[in-house]
């Protein structure tokens, strides 16, 4: 077993509370990815889990035993940092062995679990080479390696990507997804990267000023983000916040009134829907459509032709511009008047605090990936 719970986290540098009660359960071999802007917490967050950092409130269980006091050695963790670390006068072999070798491991059992960590990350080849002589994605994959070799368990990895340039960021993601299948381990990835959230994880933890926002498995906070935050941060490109005003409610849902006068009813519960007050309607870009009977309209302002789809932005008043996704075939010329449909089962509802209104139907996407 390789659980982690956090119970009324807290950090504190001073009067500054960098984590602010944070509650959370991650289970055994679950890929758990923190992901939010920069200064929200999460490697803070990260290190306190690693013992890098010490937890001034709450409590940390690792397998069940509270480990607030357990040195970083000692809790059977691995981290896997930004920055490679590597010495630069070892081999690969040599990298990867050496924190066996100050444990006092014999080398037969050293080369031995070396021999299997190369194996998984494909480093058969440059087990005799030294770091100056790999590429960013080879040192990150040997950086990897030492973590595996110590069969910690649970892994941590501090934004081990954003050193690479984009390709290999792609093809580090997929080998990390791989490696979590084939090891069957626990992880915990922080990235600000929210793709790199979205294709990896299990499930995602949103974090903004130290506290967390949802948690949830990519598909549930892609389609029902628990507030405006949420929904502006999870999605490429991300989703369409508009300004609205309650026009009224029905069984159906709840009626507004978009920018131009159009009018959409969006199916959630009217609990906190009054009329004439303000709320934001959220709108996935593939759920903007061209078509000439839609409820709102705009300028096109700008077009993005990415082969196999486009992405046209509309100029809908007061410099407000909605992203809509299209197929690789729409043509809009950029100055075109357009009138824009809204898929309305598709759609978000959030009330005049930014927080998501009940939809009425709503499906299940609590499934997490199957390893």
């Amino acid at each position: 077993m390789a659980t982690v719970s956090l119970s009324n986290v807290q950090k504190h540098y001073g009067d500054v509370h960098v984590i602010q009660g944070v509650d959370l359960a991650i289970k055994d071999r679950e890929f758990v990815v923190f992901v939010g802007p920069s200064g929200c917490g999460k490697s803070t967050l990260l290190r306190m889990i690693a013992g890098l950092e010490e937890i001034t409130g709450g409590e940390l269980k690792i397998d069940g035993s509270v480990a607030n006091d357990v040195p970083p050695d000692q809790r059977g963790l691995a981290m896997v940092f930004q920055s490679y670390a590597l010495y630069p006068h070892m081999t690969v072999a040599n990298n990867m062995a050496f924190a066996l070798k100050l444990a006092g491991v014999p080398k037969t059992e050293r080369d031995a679990k070396v021999a299997e960590a190369a194996r998984i990350l494909q480093l058969e080849k440059l087990l005799d080479r030294r770091p100056g002589q790999l590429s960013g994605g080879q040192r990150q994959r040997v950086a990897i390696g030492r973590a595996i070799v110590r069969q910690p368990k649970v892994f941590l990895f501090d934004e081990p990507l954003s050193n690479l340039d984009a390709s290999l960021r792609v093809q580090m993601r997929i080998e990390i997804a791989r490696l979590h299948n084939e090891l069957d381990a626990t992880m915990i990835y922080v990235t600000h990267d929210q793709i790199e959230a979205m294709t990896m994880a299990d499930r995602i933890v949103v974090l903004r000023a130290g506290k967390i926002e949802q948690v949830g498995t990519p598909l549930e906070l892609y389609h029902y983000p628990a507030n405006t935050f949420v929904a502006g941060f999870i999605g490429s490109p991300k989703m369409n916040l508009t300004p609205v005003t309650v026009k009224g409610a029905d069984a159906t849902g709840v009626a507004v009134t978009l920018p131009g006068g159009g009018t959409v009813s969006v199916p959630v519960e009217a609990a906190r829907a009054t009329p004439g007050s303000s709320a934001t309607l959220g709108v996935r870009p593939e759920n903007f459509v061209v078509a000439e009977s839609g409820p709102m309209g705009g300028k096109v302002a700008v077009v993005e032709q990415l082969g196999g789809e486009t992405l046209v932005y509309v100029d809908v008043g007061d410099g407000t511009l909605v992203t809509v996704k299209g197929g690789g075939g729409l043509n809009v010329p950029v100055g075109t008047n357009v009138r824009l449909a809204v898929s309305t089962s598709e759609s978000n509802l959030f009330d005049k605090d930014g927080l998501a209104m009940t939809p009425k139907v709503k499906h299940d996407y609590s499934a997490t990936k199957v390893h």
